[in-house]
């Protein structure tokens, strides 16, 4: 799926079931409530914390999605375009660090 048509479609999905989008500041919060959720998994899973019981070991994927559904509210509600911006900074990743890593002592 295209990023612009997932954005189509969480606002649809907004307008359908969730009656009106959250305001900016809730649905930040919101965003650093899941980006907290995928931390805590990717600390547990991958870090050397353990999971305190079986059930808490949800899914790595969905807690992804969560995150990218809360960002992709914040990028419709106002008025961001994640294809374009994505495009954009990738453009500016490849201009300021084409060479960077690829001289960086620490990653060889």
């Amino acid at each position: 799926m295209e990023i612009s048509a997932y954005q189509k479609e969480v606002d649809q999905w907004i307008k359908d079931h969730g009656v009106r989008y959250f305001n900016e500041l809730t649905n930040t919060a919101l965003l650093m409530e899941e980006v907290g959720e995928l931390a805590r998994i990717m600390a547990r899973k991958y870090g050397e914390q353990s999971f305190k019981n079986a059930e808490e070991e949800k899914n790595l994927g969905d807690e992804m999605a969560d995150v990218l559904f809360v960002l992709t509210c914040l990028a419709n509600q106002t008025g961001v375009n994640l294809e374009e911006a994505i495009k954009r900074n990738m453009e500016k990743k490849t201009s300021r660090d084409k060479n960077r890593h690829k001289e960086n002592d620490k990653l060889k």
